[in-house]
């Protein structure tokens, strides 16, 4: 057997020392260069990022510098632009000192509700008046309800400077006392209706029953005069509102009656100033008072000026009246020649010196006409931004189960429920009707009677079931509230009322209740705030269109001129038809029409208390609607989710061009921020993932956005900006002021 073959490369290769710490200098040397190549590339990264930051930093530099440059020129620029607010309310003055001339004018019987005389004398002979039917009180409460309205009207839309303490007792006396004389009246009348109750009863049951309606008022009255103690139902004829009784009431001498007011005249009016716009007040007054002072001191010296001048005229007179006259006719021929000469010299003087008044005359005017136009600016300023003001206390609740008419509002009327005395009847009497007049008036039946065991109470006495029609003009996104007038505590209150049942879709309502009296329905003032978007875009020169979307629907508010108009509403992604809808009225009276309706859609200065907001800087927030207003009539402007992610010192919204003649299709929508006194394009989208301050390559900052805005705009676009009214402009900032789009979306 031969010798075993070797196995070729059965067995590895030592390396020797010398190989393996060659290998490993050589791995070494690779991680040296790997890590140097490495730290050159983060130095070369670190230095083009700091160089990068320095040209940006010095870019930024650059723009601020040259904005500031400019800030002057054009804030100067703003302001005159700002001069159409002035216009707008010197405007507004002319219309409320021609308001007399106008009504003067109409002649049509009416009082002034301006005038306290023709209104102390129109009530004074109202009350006068008896024995009215509920017909005739119905027709003479339109006048005193337009009276109301007008007076309210009066109170709303004059701003505090120009309103004095005595016209605000006044106006509010006024408002008071035809209300609770509308009310007198509407009792009397039903007392001379069911005076008459035998006569207009029903053949079948043996009641009377009666129902009046009208525009702003409805009468359900029933008269039980059979006293049958098997009738606890009552129903009105060809409705499903009415009454479920106990048998003490069916059998007692009452009468039930439902007088439902469209209108509320139980809660407490909330004309009175709060101390904010007491202290505009003072500010107001204390200026007048610089201003005064500041004319009486012009007018002193401008006097003392003219005294000094009638002196020198006189001491000059005087000199030339003493010059001796000359004796020779040289003499008197040069006398002449000097006299010519003074005189010449003299009136020179006296016509520099009259010039030199004169002057100052159009100095101190000029002057004058400034300081009031510096007045006015500043006080237009106040009041607007009075309107975004927030309230630093929360109203008070002193009682359980009072309403907080700050948290919820009333709506439909309201509907005062009696229970009351049957009067006697009247008795025909050969020929004649004798009618037995109670000195007392119509008085009430108490129920329960308020001395009766709490047992007795709940068997004898049991709550009345009431069922109610709501209001058609009114809507209501939940289930109403009921609620009853309080009057001895003066307020509204939640007990008292139980087993509530809401139809929705007959839009009747009924509750037990314990007592009678006023009952109204109230809902969440705030239930569509805040807001998910809005949306604010022109339709034509002094014509724009503001929609505003909430959790429950979308609302569009045409402006056009110095009017507004609810263009369409959608409740639950459907057309809603509305009685509002086409009628113009002015922006004030649209905003209560509105709220009246139940469609709140503006923050009073306590509903930060109730909502959860964006809160931005006020003044900020005002100059941003003033200047939104401005280019509202070329550019439309649009709500951005970025807006809740700035700080509370700035604002974001979207805008972009209108299509016009020179510009077809609808551009896209940039993206602006805005702090009040700069104004940038931002280079972030709607559709970004992260937020950026970073300025939009290729822009620049501005101190105001209808610079920024004529930056990008078409000639067209700026026509139409320069030619907008000035009425219009004011009713835009208005509407933006009242709906806080910047804070409450």
């Amino acid at each position: 057997m031969g010798p075993k073959e070797k196995k070729s490369g059965s067995k590895k290769k030592k390396i020797s020392k010398a190989e393996r710490l060659k290998q490993l200098q050589e791995e070494e040397e690779k991680r040296r260069k790997e890590e140097e190549e490495a730290r050159l590339k983060y130095e070369k990264e670190e230095l083009e990022k700091l160089e990068k930051q320095r040209i940006e930093s010095e870019k930024w530099h650059q723009l601020e510098e040259k904005d500031l440059q400019r800030r002057t020129e054009e804030l100067g620029e703003l302001n005159l632009l700002e001069g159409c607010f002035l216009e707008a309310e010197k405007l507004k003055r002319d219309t409320r000192s021609l308001s007399q001339w106008k009504h003067y004018l109409q002649c049509d019987g009416s009082p002034d509700p301006s005038i306290a005389q023709e209104m102390n004398t129109f009530i004074s002979l109202w009350k006068e008046e008896t024995n009215q039917t509920f017909e005739e009180v119905i027709e003479k409460s339109k006048l005193v309800l337009r009276l109301i309205e007008k007076l309210k009207l009066i109170l709303m839309e004059t701003p505090p400077f120009d309103l004095e303490d005595q016209n605000i007792i006044q106006y509010q006396g006024s408002i008071l006392q035809l209300q609770e004389l509308l009310h007198l009246k509407f009792n009397k009348a039903t007392e001379i209706l069911l005076r008459q109750a035998s006569t207009l009863a029903d053949l079948d049951s043996g009641n009377m029953e009666k129902v009046i309606q009208d525009e702003n008022v409805t009468l359900y009255v029933w008269a039980n005069l059979k006293k049958n103690p098997r009738y606890k139902s009552v129903k009105f004829a060809g409705t499903q509102i009415g009454f479920e009784i106990p048998r003490i009431l069916a059998t007692s001498d009452i009468a039930l009656r439902l007088l439902h007011t469209h209108y509320d005249h139980v809660t407490p009016l909330h004309f009175v100033r709060t101390e904010q716009e007491n202290s505009l007040l003072m500010t107001e007054a204390a200026t007048d008072e610089a201003k005064t002072r500041e004319s009486k001191t012009r007018e002193s010296k401008t006097r003392e000026s003219k005294t000094r001048e009638s002196k020198t005229i006189e001491v000059k007179t005087i000199e030339v009246k003493t010059i001796e006259e000359p004796v020779n006719r040289e003499d008197q021929e040069e006398y002449k020649a000097q006299a010519s000469d003074s005189n010449l010299n003299y009136e020179d003087e006296t016509k520099v010196e009259e010039q030199g008044v004169t002057e100052a005359q159009r100095t101190s005017e000029a002057i004058k006409g400034e300081l009031e136009i510096r007045l006015l600016s500043e006080s237009v300023s106040a009041a607007q931004l009075f309107l975004i003001e927030n309230s630093t206390e929360k109203p008070d609740i002193y009682e359980d189960n009072e309403v907080d008419l700050c948290q919820f509002t009333t709506l439909g009327g309201v509907y005062h429920l009696d229970i009351l005395e049957l009067p006697p009847q009247c008795k025909p009497v050969k020929g004649w009707m004798i009618v037995q007049i109670l000195q007392e008036g119509l008085q009430k039946f108490t129920y329960p009677p308020e001395t009766v065991e709490d047992f007795e109470a709940e068997s004898t006495f049991p709550p009345i079931e009431v069922t109610l029609k709501v209001h058609e003009k009114v809507i209501f996104f939940e289930d109403p509230m009921v609620v009853r007038w309080d009057a001895e505590g003066k307020h509204w209150r939640t007990d008292g009322i139980s087993n509530v049942f809401y139809d929705a879709e007959d839009r009747l309502i009924s509750f037990s209740l314990e007592t009678f009296g006023p009952v109204t329905l109230i809902q969440d003032t705030h239930i569509n705030m805040p807001f998910h978007s809005w949306e604010l875009r022109p339709l034509e020169i002094n014509n724009v269109l503001l929609t505003v979307t909430t959790i429950f629907t979308e609302i569009q508010i045409q402006i056009k001129e110095n009017l507004c108009m609810l263009a369409s509403i959608k409740l639950k992604g459907k057309e809603h038809i509305s009685i509002l809808e086409g009628k113009w009225m002015s922006p004030i009276s649209f905003i209560i029409a509105l709220k009246e309706a139940g469609l709140n859609i503006f923050p009073a200065g306590y509903s930060h208390f109730y909502v959860v907001m964006n809160n931005k800087t006020t003044s900020v927030e005002m100059k941003a609607y003033r200047q939104m207003a401005l280019l509202s009539s070329a550019f439309a402007f649009g709500w951005s989710k970025w807006n809740i992610v700035c700080h509370y010192t700035k604002v974001i919204f979207k805008v972009r061009e209108q299509p016009t003649e020179e510009l077809t299709e609808n551009p896209n929508w940039v993206l602006l921020m805005f702090s009040g006194d700069r104004a940038q394009r931002l280079k972030m989208n709607e559709e970004s993932e992260s937020f950026s301050e970073a300025l939009q390559e290729g822009t620049e900052f501005h101190s105001t956005l209808y610079h920024m805005m004529k930056d990008i705009a078409s000639r067209e676009a700026m026509e139409k900006i320069n030619s907008s009214n000035c009425q219009f402009i004011d009713s835009v900032c208005y509407m933006l002021l009242s709906t806080r789009l910047l804070s409450y979306s």
